[in-house]
């Protein structure tokens, strides 16, 4: 559904200027203060999305060709002008301007272009930090301990003053894994030092070195892509075949049944049943000589289709993991950074004892993990490798946490969610031959359709009319906006979502 009369204007923010009237019908984000959002500093966005060519639009589709024969483009969607796209919406190299509800797979906190991120950029001070990227676990600069202090144990979990940066989501759930194990053994050893024969049996892959252990781990899930996360994930074949994988306990995640409020009893003995499975599959790991160190878990099954379970089996896992003595991992690589309406999505369960260790990435924009005292390494050179994450990363993180202070944003988020989750579950009403289980926390929302073919037929429709969507699990449509995203959004969403989905049911 193509639309006449729209030229792209590039941004000039950093340049140190104010950004000049558009053809986009752009405005001040701050005459949006009525939503719960106060902005310090003028910033400008499209009033709505304009489409001007089919998308993929020609100069995409000649860029996908050209990139084709360099490497495999099967999940490139389209080509992207990074510079002109502004807040909440993404703008292509053909000049289509969309909302975007997807932000780079979850990736992109405030934006695009926030002027929070842009100040960080044309600070002199700053500049030596994104030039020189050092080799932080051997030459770190003066400020990197305030630099922590002030951005990640800023906003820490609680029970967590120890946290180490990391390159992406996979390396950091790899870690993870590491000082799980490296405290089971520890406390195994009985805190003795590693003996000759260890030290030298571990070079060659060997017992008792290289002791038989395994992480839990559950269906559906997807921690990362390295190998050893591979052995964790169990969502998409295509990350799978062809690779050797560690032959780990899995246990199965709840599928609750919604309305939630109307099937309470049965999905209470579904989350005991998958309790009930995952003590079976530590009880089974020690009799056969291949010991459950740690499980991990997401605190809401993201790729593998949104999936949410109760503060009830959360708390159960940490009371089987207690019991036991082994580690509890929290992936919260896609749910950290107020996207569930708090910090962390695990806090929404209340847990008497928090995780072990807890990893993050995306919208963090650094990939690391926090961990409790007594996870921490002690020997040197266990969890290390050349960068040990980014510092120039760091300094963004620290210009979006003070964002999300002086503007409110997790705030905003829980306004914003309740719309988005309020307007999908009237979608659902309005069309339940297609939709159905519409859920969600803060704006960390989704939609399942009756089908997969109905959900992709979807999807490129809207994207047709402007509207950038994400899809996980089989027949799942989520939503993955930036903290920036307000109520206005959603409804400019929602009006060209019934549209498609009126001509979908025709």
């Amino acid at each position: 559904m193509a639309m006449s009369g729209l030229r792209t204007t590039r941004m000039i923010w950093s340049r140190g200027l104010k950004a000049p009237s558009c053809h986009l019908q752009c405005r001040p984000m701050s005459a949006m203060a009525s939503v719960q959002q106060t902005q310090h500093r003028e910033t400008f966005e499209p009033e709505g999305p304009r489409v001007v060519t089919d998308i993929p639009g020609p100069r995409s589709k000649q860029m996908l060709q050209d990139l084709d024969q360099i490497q495999n483009v099967g999940m490139v969607k389209f080509f992207c002008d990074y510079e002109a796209s502004r807040g909440n919406y993404l703008v292509d190299v053909d000049g289509n301007v969309m909302l975007d509800l997807f932000t780079q797979i979850s990736s992109l906190p405030l934006g695009y272009n926030h002027p929070a991120m842009m100040d960080v950029l044309k600070n002199p001070v700053n500049w030596s930090t994104f030039v020189n990227r050092p080799a932080l676990g051997m030459y770190p600069p003066g400020d990197w301990a305030q630099r922590l202090r002030s951005t990640l144990l800023a906003v820490a979990p609680a029970g967590h003053q120890q946290v180490i940066t990391m390159g992406c989501g996979s390396c950091s759930v790899e870690n993870g894994l590491k000082a799980m194990f490296m405290k089971f053994m520890r406390v195994r050893r009985g805190g003795a030092p590693y003996t000759q024969e260890e030290m030298d049996s571990s070079l060659r892959n060997q017992l008792p070195g290289s002791p038989n252990l395994s992480v839990l781990s559950f269906s559906n899930a997807l921690h990362g892509r390295t190998m050893g996360c591979l052995a964790l994930t169990h969502s998409k074949w295509q990350m799978k075949v062809d690779f050797p994988a560690l032959d780990w306990p899995i246990a199965d995640f709840p599928n609750l049944r919604y309305p939630l409020d109307e099937f309470k009893e049965e999905n209470r003995k579904e989350e005991e049943r998958c309790l009930a499975m995952v003590e079976d599959l530590i009880l089974k790991g020690d009799q056969n000589g291949m010991a459950v160190a740690g499980i991990v878990v997401e605190s809401i099954q993201a790729e593998g289709g949104d999936q949410f379970a109760s503060a009830n089996f959360f708390q159960g896992l940490r009371d089987i993991t207690n019991k036991k003595g082994i580690g509890l991992l929290m992936d919260e690589v896609q749910t950290g950074c107020g996207v569930t309406g708090k910090f962390w999505a695990h806090e929404h369960f209340n847990l008497t004892d928090s995780p072990d260790v807890v990893t993050f990435s995306k919208k963090m924009l650094t990939g690391g993990f926090y961990n409790k005292d007594s996870f921490r390494p002690q020997e040197s050179n266990r969890i290390f490798n050349t960068w040990v994450g980014d510092p120039s990363k760091v300094i963004l993180l620290e210009a979006v946490v003070k964002e999300m202070t002086r503007s409110n944003l997790i705030g905003q988020v829980n306004v914003t969610g309740e719309h988005l989750l309020s307007e999908l579950k009237n979608m659902q009403a309005r069309y339940p031959s297609i939709l159905h289980k519409a859920r969600g926390l803060g704006t960390f929302c989704s939609v399942d359709f009756c089908d997969t073919e109905t959900r992709d037929n979807t999807v490129n429709k809207l994207r047709q009319r402007g509207m950038n969507t994400g899809v996980c699990g089989t027949t799942t449509l989520r939503f993955r906006p930036a903290l920036t995203f307000l109520p206005r959004h959603v409804d400019i969403f929602m009006g060209h979502f019934d549209a498609v989905l009126a001509d979908v049911t025709k």
